[in-house]
């Protein structure tokens, strides 16, 4: 009866020990995340949407100053965000909304650089913190799918043709550094930003991510979604 005892008493020892040596285990990724959620509504919050949802009106997108990130972990590349974070560089040549930061010259509509803030920097180990808690970030994951993307080829010139004369891509992004509209994102380090697999699912629907997008649905085949893809995987690997 005694060595019964002593058997039930250590057996239901077991659990305890493991259950500490996981939060041994967990409690400094615990800790790393609430720095790194603390960094983000101290610093990014004002700019940046954290938790969704997406602006569904015309006054809630005026008001939006920089990408919403509730959904980070399924758009971005971590390592390019660890590298951006450290050494920000404008993506968008006249910011988030393009009517805040144009100006009328002789030469037509051109950038109020003067209007537009610099991002702020973090360090490396800040930028690494909060790139990896971002990327944890995956709300929306229904609306991707894990190898939708499939690796292909496409020529720069019919890259080319494809995104300008047959699309008419080129009035709103720039495909190489002053080359194209200022008042959507460069087209040219897309791929080293963007997971391909939300790259096709964001082509595909744009609206679907983002309601009031500027982005128009191009009602594109799955064939030119792919097209898309290795266009923008062929400009990231050129030297501007």
């Amino acid at each position: 009866m005694i060595k019964g005892v002593i058997k039930i008493r250590e057996l239901s020892g077991l659990p305890a020990r493991f259950v500490w040596l996981g939060l041994l285990l967990v409690l400094p990724q615990l800790v790393l995340a609430q720095s790194a959620e603390s960094l983000l509504k101290e610093q990014c919050s004002t700019c940046h949407n954290l938790t969704g949802p997406a602006p569904d009106t015309v006054a809630a997108l005026w008001l939006r100053k920089g990408p919403d990130l509730f959904y980070a972990g399924n758009k971005y590349k971590q390592d390019w965000m660890v590298e951006w974070l450290q050494s920000p560089q404008r993506i968008r040549p006249a910011g988030m909304f393009y009517v805040d930061h144009i100006k009328v010259s002789p030469d037509g509509d051109v950038v109020d650089k003067g209007s537009l803030k610099d991002h702020v920097k973090l360090d490396s180990d800040q930028a690494r913190l909060v790139a990896t808690y971002l990327m944890t970030l995956k709300a929306r994951s229904e609306m991707i799918t894990a190898g939708d993307y499939k690796p292909g080829n496409i020529s720069p010139s019919m890259g080319e043709m494809m995104f300008d004369k047959f699309r008419g891509c080129m009035a709103c992004h720039e495909i190489e550094p002053g080359y194209g509209g200022a008042s959507g994102p460069e087209v040219y380090t897309v791929a080293k930003r963007l997971q391909e697999d939300y790259m096709i699912s964001f082509l595909r629907n744009p609206p679907a991510w983002d309601p009031q997008t500027f982005m128009p649905n191009k009602h594109l085949k799955e064939k030119d979604l792919q097209k898309f893809v290795h266009y923008f995987k062929v400009l990231s690997e050129m030297k501007f």
